[in-house]
């Protein structure tokens, strides 16, 4: 680690909520957290999954995945809504993106497109009766299995079109689970793939996937190690979708599940993954993209840096101002959904150190979100008795670019 990097990384255990300053919008000054989505409110038993994107404009769109029969992943459940113009502080009410109507919808991977300003939503959909075992075990058909969709919205998130079926070109033969994300997805803007000439940016959404087992094997399918990970991305503003990058191992020893990604300084897409029950020691995976997506540089290895984070989905950001870190979050306990904290990594994701932990309470699910200069947001599920009472939305500042171009904290 260099000088810098060092004095970088001391200065960042500084992090600390935003308490003082403007806000992403100055509306409302001094906002450090809010509750856009309460359990048992608004027609939902429960909510979870959260996704959060800031718009072209400034608005911060918080996407759940709203469930009216309670916390289990199947049964009817919708994609909601609500949107902050204030950076976070304060929600408006209520709406559904893509409703269940008996069938489960879920997944939320949104992204603002740089080339439109468009907000470019992919999801997931099965039957309202179907379980994940199942459909890993192959029992239903392709109509009740998953699928998946994209949507678009051109006026800040106000109004989404109808979910328009892509399964056929973002699957391969033999697949059977599917999940996009969950959490925001990526627009590439810098590398071969980044917008010149009035071109569209690539957008990139992170998945999974489980594969049939070999024909003549004894197994059924619903066994972690047909877990995988896999990327589709966009060349045209989210218009037609491609199968990129796919691991497709299948080992057992690590198995990629629920994926993140965030677009390095030099290009690269950095991949961090929930290992599903895998043999190898550790709950957190990761690799690399060095051509947008098509291929992955390594197989996903594990993270031993983040060997306190248990099985579940995590966040990766990385903040656009020279010298941010790369941040990941997730609960930090690594045998209970528990303590959701923040990392920080300055060797582009090599190794990682925890910043701050943002509350011993329960906690699952999050996603992370620049609001503006040295501000990030977080969007996580957390609780009192439980880690799916609530998702809150909590306002963090990392610093300031410091006279020598690092990053200082800053309370």
């Amino acid at each position: 680690m260099t000088p810098r990097s060092r004095s970088l990384l001391t200065s960042l255990a500084l992090l600390a909520p935003l308490t003082t300053g403007p806000p992403a919008h100055a509306a409302t000054a001094g906002c450090a957290s809010s509750v856009p989505y309460v359990s048992g409110r608004g027609g939902y038993a429960v909510y979870r999954i959260p996704a959060v994107v800031k718009t072209r404009r400034g608005t911060v769109l918080a996407f759940a995945e709203g469930r009216r029969d309670g916390a289990g992943d199947t049964g009817d459940i919708d994609v909601v809504l609500r949107r902050s113009t204030d950076g976070g502080c304060t929600w408006g009410p209520l709406t559904v993106v893509a409703a269940g109507q008996g069938r489960t919808r879920g997944n939320p991977a949104p992204v603002v497109d740089p080339h439109t300003g468009a907000v470019v939503l992919l999801t997931c959909a099965n039957g309202g009766t179907v379980t994940e075992a199942r459909i890993m075990r192959g029992e239903v058909t392709a109509e009740q299995g998953r699928r998946v969709f994209v949507q678009r919205s051109t006026d800040d998130g106000r109004r989404f079109t109808a979910p328009r079926d892509i399964t056929a070109q973002v699957t391969r033969p033999g697949w059977r689970w599917y999940a996009t994300g969950p959490g925001h997805a990526v627009a590439l803007t810098r590398g071969p793939h980044s917008p010149g000439g009035g071109a569209p940016s690539r957008l990139l959404v992170p998945a999974d996937h489980s594969a049939a087992p070999p024909a003549g094997s004894r197994d059924t399918g619903q066994e972690a190690r047909y877990y995988g990970a896999h990327v589709l991305y966009s060349d045209d503003s989210g218009r037609t979708w491609h199968l990129g990058a796919v691991d497709d191992g299948y080992d057992g020893v690590t198995n990629a599940n629920e994926t993140s990604a965030a677009q390095l300084p030099d290009g690269r897409v950095y991949l961090s993954s929930r290992d599903q029950n895998g043999t190898a020691p550790g709950n957190r995976l990761d690799t690399y993209s060095g051509d947008g997506g098509l291929t992955l540089d390594r197989p996903y290895t594990v993270q031993p840096a983040l060997d306190a984070v248990p099985v579940v989905q995590g966040s990766v950001l990385q903040p656009r101002e020279p010298g941010a870190p790369l941040l990941f979050s997730a609960p930090s306990v690594p045998t209970a959904r528990r303590a959701a904290a923040l990392w920080a990594s300055t060797d582009a994701g090599r190794t990682f150190r925890r910043l701050l932990t943002l509350s011993d309470r329960p906690a699952a699910y999050s996603d992370l979100v620049q609001l503006g200069p040295g501000t990030i947001g977080v969007l996580y599920e957390s609780g009192v008795r439980g880690p799916y009472e609530s998702l809150r939305f909590r306002r963090l500042r990392l610093g300031a670019p410091g006279p020598g171009g690092g990053w200082r904290g800053t309370a």
